[in-house]
């Protein structure tokens, strides 16, 4: 009974030893448990220059829709079909004579063989036996006259119904009626009593250009020369 009692106490004073360090323990682990933590560091500011700006792109043109307003195109004059393709005239048009550089207002006749022009003071003249045809273009529009000395092709016999036969002398000029520019026979005889002072035949109008009766000044409008 004595060794039982004395083992309980040994165990009594081993569990006396050990209680204070056990204590001690749990203590240092709830201490370490309460200590506040530990601050965090303050974030780093950024400054706004480190940041690059971004941009939207400029933007390109891959197609551009241009709307325009284009007037209709006017209809062509007709012209004959064919190869030849000739331009139609009205029976009245305007023409420019040259060497007088002389714009007239011409019927167009394919009744006539030959083109004529009114001409005034006409006179055969030679100069080392050469004839030669003086005589005077007057602008039926302003009244201006102009000297002309051409060269004499040959006289001519004109026959009319109701008149006497005239024999009148032929020139060579250049006669144009829109963009038809020809060197042709021309006679000179007294038109004051016609409507127009140049009349246009056959032989300007053959292979050149086709007459509609119908219409009139079709093609180039006088052109007003500056002149001294």
């Amino acid at each position: 009974m004595k060794s039982r009692a004395n083992k309980r106490c040994l165990s009594l004073l081993r569990l006396v030893a050990v209680l204070p360090i056990f204590m001690l323990g749990v203590s240092c682990s709830l201490i370490a448990r309460l200590e506040p933590p530990a601050e965090c560091a303050a974030p780093q500011e950024v400054s706004s220059t480190s940041v690059e700006e971004q941009s939207c792109p400029e933007p390109q043109v891959i197609e551009r829709i241009i709307t325009k307003t284009v007037p209709a195109p006017l209809p062509p004059l007709a012209t004959t079909a064919g190869k030849m393709h000739l331009p139609i005239v009205g029976a009245v048009e305007w023409a420019r004579v040259q060497p007088a550089d002389l714009w007239i207002e011409a019927r167009i006749d394919t009744g006539a063989d030959t083109t004529s022009i009114h001409a005034e003071d006409i006179q055969l003249v030679e100069k080392d036996g050469k004839r030669y045809v003086r005589f005077v273009l007057r602008d039926a529009v302003t009244g201006r006259t102009y000297q002309q000395e051409l060269r004499l092709r040959r006289r001519v016999r004109i026959k009319q119904a109701g008149f006497p036969d005239e024999r009148r002398y032929v020139v060579r000029m250049w006669v144009t009626v829109g963009e038809i520019r020809s060197r042709i026979d021309v006679n000179l005889s007294d038109r004051s009593d016609f409507e127009y002072p140049l009349l246009i035949g056959r032989n300007f109008l053959i292979d050149n250009m086709i007459v509609d009766v119908s219409r009139h000044h079709t093609l180039t409008k006088r052109a007003d020369t500056n002149r001294d």
